[in-house]
């Protein structure tokens, strides 16, 4: 065959080397991506590791502060905190979560104190609260909505009043955006933002993080207010829905199965679009890779630039202090 028989596009020029390669990538990963979830718990001077998350812990305040510096250090701009409450202080008021010296909120000041500039979030949800374990008020059997989303807009001001930065509602009740905005202008809290998790989906991908927060629902599941993980148009409607009420930042949870998702939502919507890199995803990485079966690192980079693919600003992972070093 002569050469003039084959096309004059020859697609493999532009991959011959890696700078060239790299030149003419289309997406790239910054430190300036990712969000670090961090899990903080009562005590003093104790770390433990979550049993189906290696490598990741949950800190007291003390050892969090120095997780926070490493976190700084690395050039990465913002950590998302999640509170894990004892039993004997849950029950189904969120009595706990709108105390002002509780643990969350003392946690937000000793991060604000030490690192002013780190961009602060804070989850807003009741599960960690609930002595039922759901993200709303029980009553005869049901969780409902509109006293939950006036509670969690309390929850909201009181992360705001601790120095929280953005507050991120993770329940997915009807409404609470505007309930939450209109509380926060109420208080004062003009700047604080709001990052919504507009499509959280129903998933088996949240294991691993209910044990790390003791958050599993008590009875039933979550799926009359999680999404149902066939929708699409409904998971757009709901980000909206959100950037209407008053949400600066909306999210889609979990990220990998839901990539189709990221990207309708993105082009439905005029703000940055998030993704949670959620627990049972990392968990999937670091099983594989302790078996020999993949290499962790070119997994975890393929997974974080296939969310920036998919039209994802902004990244929650759990890899996001291992990526910062690679970058």
């Amino acid at each position: 065959m002569s050469h003039s028989e084959y096309p004059y596009f020859r697609g493999r020029r532009l991959r011959t080397g890696e700078k060239l390669r790299g030149l003419v990538a289309e997406h790239s990963l910054s430190v300036n991506d990712f969000i670090a979830p961090l899990f903080v718990m009562e005590g003093e001077g104790e770390k433990s590791e979550i049993p189906s998350m290696p490598d990741y812990f949950r800190f007291t305040p003390d050892l969090l502060l120095k997780e926070v510096e490493e976190i700084n250090k690395l050039g990465i701009s913002s950590v998302l905190l999640f509170a894990k409450v004892p039993d004997n202080k849950k029950d189904n008021e969120g009595t706990e979560a709108l105390n002002q010296d509780g643990l969350m909120q003392q946690t937000v000041r000793a991060i604000k104190r030490e690192f002013p500039d780190l961009v602060v979030m804070t989850d807003v949800a009741l599960d960690p609260y609930s002595s039922y374990g759901h993200d709303g008020i029980v009553k005869n059997g049901h969780i409902v909505n509109d006293e939950s989303a006036e509670l969690l807009a309390r929850m909201a001001v009181s992360h705001a009043e601790a120095g929280a930065d953005f507050v991120a509602p993770s329940d997915m009740m009807d409404g609470r955006i505007a309930v939450m905005r209109e509380f926060l202008e109420d208080a004062g809290f003009y700047n604080t933002g709001i990052m919504a998790y507009g499509a959280k989906y129903a998933s088996s991908f949240y294991g691993p993080f209910r044990d790390a927060l003791d958050s599993a629902p008590g009875f039933g599941d979550k799926k009359t207010y999680q999404m149902n993980p066939a929708n699409i148009r409904e998971a757009v409607k709901e980000a909206v829905s959100d950037e209407s009420e008053g949400a600066d930042i909306v999210m889609v949870k979990p990220g990998l199965p839901y990539l189709d998702v990221v990207r309708a939502v993105k082009e439905a919507v005029n703000i940055p679009v998030s993704v949670y890199n959620v627990s049972g995803e990392y968990a999937m990485i670091k099983a594989a890779a302790e078996k020999g079966w993949l290499n962790e690192e070119h997994a975890m980079m393929e997974a974080l630039i296939a969310f920036k693919r998919a039209g994802a600003d902004i990244i929650a992972t759990y890899f996001a202090k291992d990526a910062a070093r690679l970058l």
